[in-house]
């Protein structure tokens, strides 16, 4: 049995969790441009929980919608961290409700005993911060896709 790699995505919803690094980093992969706006993350301390609802571009399926000349998509996702101690950011308003932030990348600083602080990085220089136990995420597609409303793949020059 091999693990799943970025090319086995199909046209099924996504449904992933991430328990290290590695795995982390290919919910970043697949969350890279996602956009969002600022009332649709949620922070539930007693729960130990921070969530957000995307709106995820569907890198799995690029090169297929290139290759057979159709629109690219979206997905609205979940992206849930369990085990989370506390939530800081950085460059974020919070009492702007509809300001729409887009996701650059997410990572995982390690501390002690697989603690540690994964940092969701914004585009426009914020930051979102989760003190964490250990990596616990999910990412959940929980609509089907449509056309991204741009009609592009989004772009970043090298």
């Amino acid at each position: 049995m091999t693990d799943a790699s970025f090319h086995d995505g199909r046209e099924a919803p996504l449904n992933l969790g991430a328990e290290d690094g590695d795995d982390l980093q290919v919910i970043s992969t697949l969350t890279q441009d996602a956009v969002f706006p600022a009332n649709e993350m949620t922070w539930q301390p007693s729960q130990r929980r921070f969530g957000l609802l995307l709106n995820r571009f569907r890198w799995e399926d690029k090169d297929a919608a290139t290759r057979r000349g159709r629109a690219f998509e979206r997905v609205q996702s979940v992206l849930v961290f369990d085990s989370v101690l506390s939530v800081a950011s950085q460059g974020v308003d919070r009492g702007e409700k509809d300001m729409v932030m887009s996701l650059l990348s997410v990572d995982f600083e390690a501390g002690e005993d697989g603690a540690g602080q994964i940092i969701l990085t914004l585009a426009g220089d914020g930051a979102i911060r989760l003190t964490v136990e250990a990596i616990d995420a999910t990412l959940k597609d929980v609509t089907r896709p449509y056309q991204a409303p741009s009609g592009q793949a989004p772009n970043h020059p090298e």
